[in-house]
């Protein structure tokens, strides 16, 4: 089943008020922080969709709570993808989908990274494979939107802010707009 932009928004309305897992944002409040943070950093409509959506996987299983302290690997990268594949291309997708890897890849390459993620962040990391060996960040480092990934993945790490302000979730649905696929029409 795909989902439509009025699907996402009523997903992240039914469903966004969960906690995020082990944070003291919600779902929607961490998506509307990451759209934000990259927003002001002038990314394009694609990668601020992409940034809003990365962790839409959360909201669409059922797992509960918080899967890494149930020692599950949600695979939430993954998981929203089929869902998102007719309206957006690979500029939104592969961030979405690389943006965990890209976690593994910057504990691989930046000094300090590893030490300053979240409780939660360090806890699922082991779950998804722990940080990158040398081949691995360089195979990752070479893959189409790597880069994008990793911006978006410094965005998440920073969208956990209990009293951070950002416009609304009206507000970015516009760039998942812009961001989305043209709908092709009969001809007349």
């Amino acid at each position: 089943m795909s989902l439509s932009i009025p699907d996402i928004v009523g997903l992240f309305e039914t469903k966004g008020g969960a906690q995020y897992d082990g944070e003291p944002v919600t779902q929607l409040e961490h998506a509307l922080q990451s759209a934000h943070l990259a927003e002001q950093a002038g990314a394009g409509s694609e990668l601020i969709a992409a940034s809003l959506l990365h962790d839409l996987g959360h909201l669409l299983h059922d797992f509960g709570g918080t899967p890494t302290q149930q020692g599950l690997d949600d695979l939430h990268q993954y998981r929203c993808l089929p869902f998102l594949r007719a309206l957006f291309g690979p500029a939104t997708l592969e961030p979405i989908r690389l943006h965990v890897d890209a976690k593994r890849f910057l504990c691989a390459r930046e000094p300090g990274y590893l030490e300053a993620l979240s409780p939660d962040s360090k806890r699922s990391l082991q779950l998804q494979g722990g940080v990158f060996d040398s081949a691995q960040a360089s195979a990752f480092e070479a893959l189409p939107y790597a880069m994008d990934a990793v911006r978006l993945r410094r965005w998440d790490d920073t969208a956990k802010c209990s009293d951070a302000k950002t416009p609304d979730l009206a507000y970015y649905a516009r760039h998942l707009a812009i961001a989305s696929k043209p709908v092709a029409t009969a001809p007349a």
